[in-house]
């Protein structure tokens, strides 16, 4: 098995871990990527499910680690891999002026992305009726383990510490969507700007396609570099049935702002996240892939994660055969387009540690 099937593989089946401690702590709720931990396996650290309903069943276990850190990997009862898990940041353990940790603030994603979700809120996730089935947002503020609104000024001092304590090397800033036109932009904007005052990171912004294509000049002004508009699924009938609320932005708003925003970011400098594995056909995902890639825009695909307490928790998690299915031509696709993960900027598709795309993308061909 290559490291590209194994890491599918651990990501679509989860695995079990003899020592729930090892590592730094794994992310329960939350904006995602959640209920995963992270791991290095073969120099590559990728995120992979822990606390979902396939992890508890998952032929993968992941033994306590040995005196030199590592730890080994069965896939029933037959050694197949050593790992290692990332240790707790140095940053985790200062807090605000005001008492606040600054794992509220702001987590390690991976081993050197510094991750936040700005507002906790979302308009989409205070309806059942328009929420995403996804969608965990509310998780994390509901167990304490955030704030719903981290201010400009306190995600400058946690991304300074970040970087002079833990070599975070850049930083995703996604945000719930609030009740705007801009759709999450104005806020990025704000905390972008505070950000690159305090320190020199390379940042990816997240929001849905804000009404106006002025704010993607407005973003990249503010300092950041790279911008992801996520998808999710791909058709509208499938996004219509799965993220009703968001559904109401349609596809072509989201290609017109694709369109603008390359124009200004850069070929390759904007991504869209794709759950594979939420009705889509592999076919529709790669016709849909094609679309993105011949307009510079990079389509993430990861495997949809079932996750706790979410209206899709009993949703079973793709195949790997089904995700191999559309990842082996993607990763040939995004080549071919002139794009690769190692070249953007900042954000998810750069770090690609909820995917194996990215190991696919290496292979020789």
């Amino acid at each position: 098995m290559s490291i590209s099937e194994l890491i599918n593989d651990l990501q679509t089946r989860g695995m079990r871990l003899d020592d729930p401690n090892a590592g730094h702590e794994s992310r329960r709720g939350g904006a995602g990527p959640s209920d995963h931990k992270a791991l290095t396996i073969d120099g590559t650290t990728v995120m992979v499910p822990v606390h979902t309903a396939p992890a508890f069943k998952s032929p993968y276990l992941v033994k306590a680690p040995d005196q030199d850190g590592s730890s080994q990997v069965t896939k029933n009862g037959e050694e197949i891999a050593r790992i290692k898990f990332p240790g707790r940041p140095k940053f985790y353990d200062l807090k605000t002026a005001e008492g606040i940790p600054y794992n509220h603030i702001a987590t390690l994603h991976s081993r050197n992305v510094l991750a936040t979700t700005v507002l906790q809120t979302c308009i989409r996730y205070e309806s059942r009726k328009k929420t995403c089935k996804f969608c965990s947002i509310g998780q994390s503020l509901a167990a304490g383990r955030t704030i719903a609104h981290k201010t400009p000024e306190q995600l400058a001092e946690v991304a300074k510490a970040a970087v002079e304590l833990d070599g975070i090397e850049h930083m995703v800033m996604t945000t719930g969507t609030p009740a705007s036109d801009d759709r999450g932009a104005s806020v990025l904007v704000e905390s972008a700007l505070a950000i690159k005052a305090a320190v020199d990171i390379p940042i990816q912004g997240q929001c849905e396609p804000p009404a106006d294509d002025i704010w993607h000049q407005r973003m990249f002004d503010a300092g950041i570099d790279s911008l992801g508009m996520h998808l999710e699924a791909v058709t509208p009938e499938v996004r219509a049935d799965v993220m009703p609320g968001k559904a109401s932005v349609p596809l072509e708003k989201y290609f017109s702002s694709f369109e603008a925003a390359v124009k200004v970011f850069g070929h390759g400098q904007v991504s869209t996240y794709i759950l594979a594995g939420l009705g889509d056909t592999a076919d529709a995902i790669l016709e849909m892939s094609e679309k993105l890639c011949n307009m510079g825009v990079y389509p993430f695909v990861v495997p949809f994660v079932p996750i706790s307490g979410t209206p899709l928790e009993s949703l079973p998690a793709p195949k790997s055969e089904f995700m191999a299915a559309i990842l082996k031509p993607l990763s040939e696709m995004i080549r071919n387009s002139g794009m690769k993960s190692e070249d953007i900027k900042a954000g998810c598709g750069r770090c690609g540690a909820c995917s194996a795309l990215s190991t696919y993308e290496k292979l020789k061909v």
